[in-house]
Parts: structure tokens; sequence; C-alpha cells
């Protein structure tokens, strides 16, 4: 696989936080960090950038989407280094009123400490991050306000979670009856244009099969588009999954709570399995997540494997 830039570092982290891109370029003193992790893991996040910049100040922060993954280490990171922050420009409003409906944070039972910003991320925007141009490419789908980065001189993209090596983000719009396979089926179409020959996925290691997984990502797409309960089924595996992620070890009426109150599995189970309770619907999750060998009951105790 090609290098990447010696201006571009790469943090690959679990599940619970999304990668961070760095930027370090001494020639124009930018330093940029593109993603920020989740917020239990903030001062992790602090500390890998601060031994990166060794000595020098953060001067960016920008955001391919508000899902709490990418965006929980915003707040420490401002609070280190009051960088320059920049979002996509359709969730401005929501963030400036931190309005818990349009935001994604409560919906999906998750957590996210309050950021501000300075500046939106739009479709066409041109950056320079790294001694490198890039180019703002809007990525609807798993999220509809979504961007990617793409840098044509090395042909490298930054792709959050519009692509991964091996499929994409939870297409989060077709969960409430929105469209979202069909844009998802687009920006796949778009970075097939790009001819991108190394991808700095939102989760997973960097990779250079672009067309591999692009073909292995429509397959999947195909496949959720074919029965859309699918997509629901597999949404609240991920989500409770992602709750194990965050606590690690929790009592099944703890995590049942939680389940029941969180107000995207309530919308998922009025839409897709009314006649169900959602007790039967948390067991079958269960289920499907124990025989993946993703979690671990012990008694009243339900554990994260990884």
């Amino acid at each position: 696989m090609s290098a990447l830039p010696d201006t571009i570092r790469v943090f690959e982290r679990g599940w619970l936080s999304a990668n961070n891109v760095l930027f370090i370029d001494d020639a124009t003193q930018d330093t940029t960090i593109v993603d920020t992790g989740y917020v239990t893991h903030a001062a992790q996040t602090v500390a890998l950038v601060d031994a990166a910049l060794a000595g020098r100040p953060l001067r960016r922060i920008l955001n391919t989407h508000l899902h709490s993954d990418h965006c929980g280490g915003n707040a420490a990171l401002q609070a280190r280094w009051q960088p320059v922050t920049a979002i996509p420009a359709a969730e401005a409003a929501a963030v400036a009123a931190w309005d818990d409906d349009a935001l994604s944070f409560a919906a999906t039972g998750q957590q996210c400490a309050r950021f501000a910003f300075d500046a939106v991320l739009q479709d066409g925007d041109a950056l320079h991050l790294g001694g490198i141009d890039w180019q703002v490419i809007a990525a609807p789908g798993h999220d509809p306000h979504a961007v990617m980065l793409f840098a044509p001189q090395p042909r490298i993209l930054i792709s959050g979670d519009a692509l991964w090596e091996n499929g994409f983000g939870v297409i989060f719009p077709e969960l409430d009856g929105e469209s979202g396979f069909a844009e998802q089926a687009a920006i796949l179409s778009r970075i097939e244009t790009l001819d991108a020959r190394l991808v700095i996925p939102g989760h997973g290691r960097v990779f250079d099969d672009v067309a591999g997984a692009v073909s292995r990502a429509r397959g999947r797409l195909e496949y959720l588009r074919a029965d859309p309960l699918r997509n629901a089924t597999h949404a609240i595996r991920v989500l409770v999954k992602f709750k194990l992620l965050e606590a690690q070890t929790i009592s099944r009426a703890d995590l049942f709570a939680w389940f029941a109150s969180t107000p995207l599995m309530q919308r998922m189970q009025a839409r897709y399995l009314p006649s169900q309770s959602m007790e039967a619907t948390f067991d079958q999750a269960m289920k499907g997540l124990e025989k993946v060998g993703a979690l671990v009951r012990d008694g009243e105790r339900v554990s994260n494997l990884d």
C-alpha cells in the first residue's frame, strides 16, 4: 500500500470512537484534526493529539458529520486549544441551539458534550490541509448532512462513514421512512468517479482496494434495500453494541431500560415491528449479538466482547 504523505497522521480508533485524521504542516503552521471520537474517549483523544503535536497548538477541527462517535471530542479539544471548528452546514442551526430533537445524540441514546462552531463545510468548498488541496464533497446516505474530503493530487479520500473497507454506516434516514438508500447508492457512484488510490475511513484501517470496497458496499446496499427491516435490525444491534462498548458491562435490566427509553428504538419498534413487544425486540438483538460473539451474558450481567 502506498504511504500517506508525511503531513497526515491517522489514529485508528476502536469502534466506539471514529478514526482521527491529524494534519501537521510546519511550513504553513497548519494543525487540523478531522473527527474527534466519542465523549468517553475525549481525554484519550486530547492525549493522542497533544503527543503528536509536540508543543504545537491545534488550530482547526473539522467534522465529517455529527454522530456522537465523530464529534464527541470537540468540546475537550476546544477547551485545550480553542481551535476554529467547522461542521457540515446543514447542522449549523441545530448546534447553535443545541437542539436535542434535531441532533442525533438523544435519539440514539448516546452522549455528546456541547461544543461550539465557527465555520461550516459545504459541497464544493476548497480546503488546504497538510500542504495539500482538498475538496469538500456532500455524502448523504448514512447521514443526510455528511461530507467527505478528497485530495485530487495524491488521490486520497477521507470518507467518514460513507465507505469502509467492508461496507458503510447504518443508513439512518431510512429508519424514519426518509430516503437514504438512493443517496448511498449515488455517493458510491460518486466515489468511483474520484479514482481515489487510498481511503481513510471513519472506522477501520486505511485501504487501497477502493474498487473492491465499493463493490462490497454495493452488495451490502442491495441486500438492505431488498427488505428495509434488515436495515432496522442491523441498526438496533449496532446501537446496542455501541452502548456495550461504552458501558463494557451492565445489568440486563439497565440495558433494557436504556433500550426501551431510547427514542429511535421506540420509532423503529413502531414502524417495523408493531405487533411485537419491545422486550421481544430487545431479546432478538441480544441473541443476534451473542451469536456473533459481540457480547456475553453471565446471569443478569451483559458484557461487551470485542
